[in-house]
């Protein structure tokens, strides 16, 4: 099977690390991200998570769940991201002072382990869309091992399905503070609102979506088109809309495009 040739790769690729600190948000990459490693290094792995108010406590949870369930050392720091100078303005660079500012973190935290080297989950599909985030990894010099040996999303679910991973279907995330306009000013109180209305849905049963908020209290849902019949129906639509107005949101909208990643670089010149 050459997804597995592939995965073999990979772990060579850690064994030739020796010992790195993988960044870890439990989502879909990245752990498969730590599996690998660990898989190839063992011990001579740790997985570092932000504690951030823009990263959902349930993430925080699934990754603590996750690292004690393979018994990886698991690290969590302190990132909170509205502190950070120019942050909370969302500058079209917001992602890389955030990513700059918790990769020193990991760097810190792992030459303190004596780990070698600090690695982080993109993938080939990243190289797309617009990241200056990932200008911050690269710069501070942290590895991108899914990208360099060339795994793209539909290759990682595939491998995670197959080693029985959690992650294999979960839902693509991004930091909360990715569903606001540039320029918008991000506070605690509206990444609350965010949070709680992207659990509703996820408790409802939808899959991959996202609320991204609009001034202070409109909100513009992003569903997968094949969803959008079940979100017609009356009495759904209608607790939807009273739950997100019990949220602090005025208004609710459906975006007719559906769901796509990164739709906020939309109004970028780039």
């Amino acid at each position: 099977m050459v997804l597995l040739d592939k995965y073999e790769a990979l772990k060579n690729y850690f064994k030739e690390l020796g010992s790195v600190a993988i960044a870890f948000s439990s989502g879909v990459d990245s752990t498969f991200l730590l599996f690998t490693a660990h898989e190839a290094l063992g011990d001579n792995v740790i997985a570092v998570t932000a504690s951030s108010c823009s990263f959902p406590k349930r993430e925080l949870n699934e990754a603590k769940d996750y690292c004690k369930s393979i018994g990886v050392r698991h690290f969590i720091v302190e990132s909170e991201e509205l502190e950070i100078e120019g942050f909370s303005h969302n500058p079209p660079n917001r992602c890389y002072l955030c990513k700059h500012e918790l990769f020193t973190k990991i760097f810190d935290l792992a030459k303190k382990e004596g780990i070698a080297y600090v690695a982080e989950g993109s993938n080939l599909d990243d190289n797309g869309d617009y990241r200056p985030g990932l200008q911050a990894v690269k710069e501070l010099g942290a590895k991108s091992p899914l990208r360099e040996v060339g795994f793209t999303k539909q290759e990682i679910r595939e491998l995670s399905a197959h080693f029985g991973l959690p992650t294999a279907n979960k839902q693509s995330f991004a930091c909360l503070s990715s569903r606001f306009p540039y320029g918008e000013t991000i506070t605690e109180k509206k990444l609350g609102m965010v949070d709680k209305a992207e659990q509703l849905l996820l408790d409802m049963g939808f899959n991959q979506f996202r609320v991204r908020i609009h001034g202070e209290n409109v909100a513009r849902i992003e569903l997968q088109p094949a969803d959008f019949s079940r979100m017609l129906d009356e009495e759904l639509r209608l607790s939807i809309y009273d739950a997100f107005k019990e949220y602090g949101f005025a208004y609710v909208a459906l975006d007719l495009r559906g769901y796509r990643t990164g739709s906020m670089n939309e109004t970028l010149n780039i």
